[in-house]
């Protein structure tokens, strides 16, 4: 896959190494004052605002992210489609996700190594119903694949350093999506959102992180937007079925009522449980939604402690 040159791959197989990944993008653009309430939520801002989702990278790089994650997550060719946007457009606002990312690195800390992942989010979340947080759409492993092709095909060619599979809910998706990058030297991680120690749509962990094993183009495995109190189990899991590298960002704790779209319920901070994460073996830590610069920097801060 196509690097830029100042931008090389972190190891994150070494032994003791820890990569700190970012925090929720949605989060710190809407602390920016911006209204993700639409179906495109932050993709909308390729669009409509580039320079924030500039200055948005920018923050966490700031707070220590050696990751940083595109704003590619909503970004569908079927969700631009419903918005009005046609293919050529869609094409060049996905190539641009990762323009901005490169962007923000050389704007925030240009002389720190900052990797770019080009970030595949679930189909679920095109339907913008809350649907990435159950699965089980009720399409086939097939369909799915196809579903994804296209922009996992723009997303692995415009220089990112590698793909975020995240949040992923369910094992058919997860399968499809391994099956596109199986074989293309493109390389990826595979993060599931997760309740307690099944996916979303309910399928044991053991069975989910299988999918990716023996697969030489997926570098890591875990967990992402899910319960903090969720993720030690994990890490476990991932380690026992894949002896990969294991990724976790969890959210803060709410969650997300998707007729109302906004998070509710206590959240709490993630800094205190890194140290237990990394002791199990997680080796790329940061934080999904609710996350923002100043937690990235509390967990950036246990990272630099365990090193």
């Amino acid at each position: 896959m196509p690097r830029d040159h100042h931008t090389p791959m972190l190891d994150f197989a070494a032994p003791n190494e820890v990569t700190v990944l970012d925090g929720g993008l949605s989060t710190q653009l809407e602390s920016a004052g911006h209204d993700l309430s639409d179906a495109l939520w932050s993709a909308r801002l390729l669009r409509d605002d580039p320079e924030a989702v500039v200055s948005a990278h920018a923050a966490f790089v700031r707070a220590g992210a050696q990751i940083v994650t595109t704003a590619s997550y909503q970004a569908s060719f079927t969700g631009f489609a419903a918005a009005g946007i046609d293919a050529a457009e869609t094409t060049r606002l996905l190539r641009l996700s990762i323009d901005l990312a490169r962007q923000a690195v050389d704007v925030a800390s240009p002389e720190q190594k900052v990797a770019v992942a080009a970030s595949v989010g679930p189909y679920g979340a095109s339907l913008a119903d809350g649907s990435e947080y159950r699965g089980r759409y009720g399409r086939t492993t097939g369909e799915l694949r196809d579903w994804h092709a296209r922009r996992v095909e723009v997303l692995a060619d415009c220089g990112a350093d590698l793909l975020a599979i995240e949040t992923i809910p369910d094992l058919d998706e997860a399968a499809a999506l391994v099956d596109l990058v199986r074989g293309s030297g493109r390389q990826a991680w595979l993060s599931y959102t997760i309740d307690g120690e099944a996916t979303r749509a309910g399928q044991p962990l053991t069975e989910a992180f299988a999918v990716a094993a023996g697969v030489a183009e997926i570098v890591a495995v875990g967990v992402n937007c899910c319960a903090p109190d969720d993720v030690l189990a994990a890490i476990e899991a991932a380690r026992e079925v894949t002896g990969l590298p294991v990724v976790v960002y969890p959210n803060s704790g709410e969650g997300w009522d998707a007729q109302a779209r906004t998070w509710v319920g206590p959240g709490r901070g993630l800094a205190d449980l890194v140290p237990s994460w990394i002791e199990a073996g997680a080796r790329l830590v940061g934080g999904c939604c609710r996350v923002g610069p100043d937690q990235l920097a509390e967990i950036a801060a246990q990272v630099r402690r365990r090193s």
